[in-house]
């Protein structure tokens, strides 16, 4: 006789916020749009196109020729991929790393995953600066580690002595993400190299998430940190080969940290997937080693998006809107409107067809300024459609 009873569920899982992004797939379903206003899905962090076809014919060639792409592999990743990575990040940090201190992961989640639990046990603390990258946060639910959240100023740059205050004797890493996920902010070299010597000083590790690193809107060294002398005390670096490459659905991330790190990193991944995926590894080595003129050419689009949003948002100045940040893949703003943003957000859906995700979603909950905010992922509008937007949200009245 089979049960109706449901399955215990952990308390930890329980608590875990739900994911904005799968909440906005739901709305996405129900939804209806009329020809004449169609969706602009400005909610997605990721590409939507496929990878270049140079790459997608290799990927083909290695699926039909090479058998090992089939097979399991070393967990931290194949050699050849580790030594393009170390000799790239060299190049462009101007740092030193070797083959042994990079490792491959399904994914950059993963690569934040799998660091975070070699750093972090149930009752222990990270500091995130707010507003944050949500799955970063979601992972620290689900495992019982507490946020310090680390309010940032109105240009959206954590601030060295709040972090300070914040750390406690169960702080294990400050975790930064630049160009940044939700806010666009490039966080200055000084800025980086300040926390650096923070997360030093107090023998806590510092986690910079770089997955945005390719569309830096900079040019020269992004920070100095694989320029330290003991680099690999303190700082764990994170990737992803999504962006640059399209490679959102095969999953491959990069991890650079000391090899004793990375030794305990291994038994995660042995743990969860084994190795990363074969096809995908290979097929990234060959990208980088192949499409540094392609990535360098989708940089430069990026940027006449973001440019165009930003000069957007100018315009929308004496309507209220306010731009918080714009950089990478992202605008982070304040909205003018009465409305929160949880309610505006499937407002704007069905009135303008526009899908953004909403400031509840990267703050503490609670947070007096959450339901002002909006994060809008331009990256894969298009200038015409980026015009769109901004048509619409002019002819906004609440």
């Amino acid at each position: 006789m089979s049960s109706t009873a449901a399955h215990p569920l952990s308390t930890p899982m329980h608590n875990t916020m739900a994911s904005p992004i799968v909440q906005a797939a739901a709305w996405l379903r129900s939804a209806t749009f009329p020809s004449e206003r169609p969706l602009i899905n400005l909610s997605q962090a990721a590409p939507t196109a496929a990878p270049t076809e140079q790459l997608r014919r290799e990927m083909a060639r290695i699926a039909i020729e090479d058998d090992t792409a089939h097979q399991y592999g070393p967990v931290l990743g194949l050699p050849d991929l580790r030594n393009e990575i170390a000799s790239q990040w060299n190049a462009h940090y101007h740092g030193d790393i070797t083959s042994n201190d990079v490792a491959i992961s399904s994914g950059c989640n993963q690569a934040f995953t799998s660091v975070m639990s070699t750093l972090c046990a149930a009752g222990d603390e990270i500091i995130l600066p707010s507003p944050w990258y949500f799955n970063h946060k979601m992972w620290a639910e689900m495992n019982n580690v507490t946020v310090a959240a680390l309010e940032t100023g109105p240009d959206l740059l954590p601030d060295l002595q709040r972090a300070a205050k914040l750390i406690t004797p169960r702080t294990r890493a400050i975790v930064l993400v630049s160009p940044n996920n939700p806010g666009g902010a490039e966080y200055p070299a000084e800025l980086v190299t300040q926390f650096y010597a923070l997360a030093k000083a107090h023998r806590i590790a510092l986690v910079i998430d770089e997955t945005y690193r390719d569309f830096d809107s900079r040019t020269g060294v992004p920070h100095y940190l694989f320029q330290q002398s003991d680099w690999r005390e303190t700082v764990v670096q994170l990737y992803s080969f999504s962006k640059a490459y399209r490679m959102m659905g095969h999953r491959i991330g990069s991890i650079v940290a000391s090899p004793a790190r990375l030794q305990q990193v291994e038994k995660y991944l042995d743990t969860v997937t084994i190795c990363p995926n074969q096809l995908a590894q290979k097929s990234a080595l060959w990208a980088m080693q192949n499409l540094s003129d392609w990535v360098a050419e989708e940089r430069l689009e990026i940027l006449a998006r973001r440019e165009a949003v930003a000069k957007g948002f100018e315009g929308l100045k004496d309507k209220g809107w306010v731009l918080r940040g714009c950089g990478a893949y992202f605008a982070y703003v304040e909205h003018p409107f009465d409305m929160p943003s949880t309610e505006l957000v499937p407002w704007l859906l069905e009135n303008a067809s526009l899908l953004v995700l909403p400031g509840t979603a990267f703050m503490p909950q609670g947070h007096k300024d959450a339901e002002k905010q909006l994060r809008i992922a331009f990256a894969n509008a298009d200038l015409a459609q980026i015009s769109q937007l901004f048509d619409r949200l002019h002819q906004i009245e609440l």
